[in-house]
């Protein structure tokens, strides 16, 4: 008989994981961040971003690709739940915390999703360099059938969403993220600048 894994130890194993690796990162960039504390206030009408790390590839690259290959957890269990797969793109201009992007995905109930935003992103969150929030809100279309009351304010399978996420960035370009998905639950992401 296949033995199940809970959920809460899988989401342990996960916070220890990255919580483990956060502390090696951390190690490796002190350098870093006392440079960034000590960098000048950024000039009127540019962001943090584009001045505190001049061309730092981290903050200088305008693309990010992600993708989240079956790393859902569901706040409740349902049969009828499916792995999430996700990939997207975003549009990160170099002197703002405003961007837009597109994800697509498969969502719970298998249905492919399509989910067009603009958003703000919160870097050095808590003082801490690598970490950061975002938000996004706009519209989501998949939803259909009989899962469209799964969704709120879904019309036809054309609803509104806002998506809250925190992220940690390690390296230049990659960073790992969980954004939480309303009522549904956690996705854990991976996504690269370029």
């Amino acid at each position: 008989m296949k033995k199940k894994i809970s959920a809460p130890f899988t989401l342990r194993c996960i916070t220890l994981a990255l919580g483990t690796h956060i502390a090696l990162a951390q190690g490796s960039t002190v350098a870093q961040n006392t440079s960034a504390r000590n960098a000048p206030a950024p000039a009127p009408g540019t962001s943090a971003r584009a001045t505190a790390y001049g061309d730092d590839a981290l903050w200088s690259t305008p693309w990010e690709f992600t993708l989240s290959p079956f790393t859902t957890y569901h706040w409740s269990r349902d049969p009828t739940h499916k792995p999430v797969i996700l990939i997207g793109l975003e549009k990160h201009p170099p002197s703002s915390n405003w961007f837009w992007g597109a994800v697509f995905f498969t969502n719970s109930f298998g249905q492919p999703t399509v989910f067009a935003y603009y958003g703000y992103e919160w870097d050095r969150l808590f003082g801490w360099q690598n970490v950061y929030a975002k938000i996004a809100a706009g519209a989501m279309y998949g939803y259909v059938g009989k899962y469209q009351h799964k969704v709120p304010l879904n019309y036809k399978g054309l609803s509104p969403g806002i998506v809250p996420t925190i992220g940690y960035h390690f390296g230049s370009r990659d960073a790992v993220q969980v954004s939480v998905l309303g009522t549904a639950g956690l996705l854990f992401s991976y996504s690269r600048k370029f």
